[in-house]
């Protein structure tokens, strides 16, 4: 990670988080699984990893359009490619969200719609790891260069307000991959309680779920 202003440790959690799951995802889709009878489709519409990845894909773009993008505009106003930038990043969160309900409704169709499952899971991938690509390359050097940092925490703030409800799913979800000295890290940036609550009950409570991609 680059050196950064602000502090971007939950943001790229987050990106790795989404990209690990997308790779679940692909993986499924492509039919790799450990039966030749298996649907894909039929695999992934009833995968509890699936259903988890699009909740907090969405929640983490929404607050970003609800917060961080306006918060950012202000910032860069008056400066064209700044401000042409900002509106890239939200735009490509409007190409996104309708490729996970599309990958839903094909897979659901028995009427040719599986046909095309393989093809919009794989157009939700190359948009999905374009943009975080974009985001991590060109957006967060912005946001760090120009956002006040009451901003930056604002948009933290709210981001946790929103996912406090799932705190129990979202924490093991987001942290599930981390290393032991990578965790330990990450939950410096969680209140104490949330953090022990996360050691003590959460982390082993998700675990305890087995596998959540059906074999995958």
């Amino acid at each position: 990670m680059a050196d950064y202003r602000l502090d971007m440790t939950m943001m790229f959690a987050m990106h790795d988080a989404m990209r690990r799951d997308l790779a679940q995802v692909t993986r499924i889709a492509s039919g790799v699984t450990r039966s030749s009878s298996d649907d894909p489709a039929q695999l992934l519409r009833t995968a509890l990893g699936w259903e988890l990845f699009k909740k907090f894909l969405l929640v983490h773009h929404q607050t970003e359009d609800d917060i961080l993008w306006p918060a950012l505009r202000k910032a860069v106003a008056g400066n064209d490619d700044q401000l042409a930038l900002a509106d890239a990043l939200e735009e490509e969160h409007g190409v996104i969200e309708p490729l996970l309900a599309a990958v839903d409704a094909a897979g659901a169709d028995p009427d040719g719609g599986r046909g095309r499952f393989a093809d919009i899971v794989d157009e939700l991938a190359g948009q999905l790891g374009a943009h975080l690509t974009h985001e991590e390359a060109n957006g967060l050097t912005l946001i760090d260069a120009a956002l006040p940092a009451e901003r930056w925490q604002h948009f933290a703030a709210v981001h946790g307000q929103r996912l406090t409800p799932d705190a129990a799913t979202y924490m093991p979800w987001l942290l599930s991959h981390h290393g032991p000295d990578e965790l330990a890290r990450a939950l410096e940036k969680f209140p104490p309680p949330f953090a022990n609550a996360f050691r003590e009950q959460w982390a082993p409570a998700f675990a305890a779920r087995g596998d959540l991609w059906n074999g995958r």
